[in-house]
């Protein structure tokens, strides 16, 4: 019974939550596209990392192929700049002064669709979900791999990825959502040997997000993993467009096998 009272409280319907993976988290652009064309849309969003950055974009009212769209023509080097590598080798103005360009709002809690922003509390050791708060720095701060970008500070504490602690970011949503869907496109790639710091970096990394991301998996009600984005590599935006397609192809396959019915195509084949 208390169970059950529990459950009929959930204020949503409908939570999705997005992994991180960097250039490979356009994937979660193509599966905001399948879950559109069967029906499915979220009542509220979380995202970490790239998964943050869908969160907000989506949330602010662009569409899934707008997204993509918005990416098509920037590299790595627009949003990272080198610096002094005392806390990370790159800022992250650049990516800000981006965001701040495509999202026409500067607070989480003013998004059209709620929202939650995920990061890592280095200072506390703990995870958190930003549900008001500037867009642009709670969401460099959920993508601040470590080593690699500098941590960011809000209110006087010190942020990095969200991943590092939990990759998909259900533990946020799990208690105040019905139903739960996990878009998981962080796997571990199968590659040789690392030949530089910046290969160690990313794979210490990948093995780390594989490690928490499956607890976070369980609590959904439906996880979807699109593990074909593995090759593509983490800064390289130069195939968003063949990770969008791969999002959406295992996403529609996968809802399709969970029963729901497929109500037209938007994107073409």
């Amino acid at each position: 019974m208390l169970d059950m009272l529990k459950f009929s409280r959930k204020p949503y319907k409908v939570g999705l939550v997005l992994s991180g993976g960097g250039a490979r988290g356009f994937a979660h652009a193509g599966a905001l596209l399948a879950l559109e064309e069967v029906g499915i849309k979220a009542d509220i969003i979380a995202g970490v990392s790239a998964g943050s950055v869908v969160t907000a974009m989506y949330a602010s009212g662009m569409a899934p192929e707008e997204i993509v769209t918005a990416f098509s023509d920037v590299k790595f080097g627009d949003f990272a700049e080198l610096g002094v590598p005392r806390d990370g080798f790159f800022s992250m103005d650049g990516f800000k002064k981006f965001l701040k360009k495509q999202i026409p709002y500067d607070k989480i809690e003013d998004l059209p669709l709620p929202a939650m922003i995920c990061a890592t509390d280095l200072d506390n050791n703990k995870p958190v979900a930003f549900s008001e708060g500037s867009i642009v720095d709670c969401v460099a701060a959920s993508c601040s791999i470590p080593i690699v970008f500098k941590p960011v500070r809000i209110g006087g504490v010190t942020y990095v990825d969200g991943g590092v602690l939990a990759n998909l970011p259900a533990w946020a949503l799990r208690d105040s959502c019905k139903y739960l869907i996990g878009i998981n496109c962080s796997p571990v790639p199968h590659r040789g040997k690392p030949k530089s710091i910046m290969d160690i970096a990313h794979r210490t990394y990948d093995l780390l997000v594989k490690n928490n991301s499956q607890p976070q998996m369980e609590l959904c009600d439906l996880a979807i993993s699109i593990d074909d984005v593995a090759s593509y590599k983490v800064f390289n935006l130069k195939e968003i467009r063949r990770v969008f397609r791969s999002g959406y192809d295992s996403t529609l396959s996968a809802l399709l096998d969970a029963g729901f019915t497929h109500r037209g195509p938007r994107l073409k084949s």
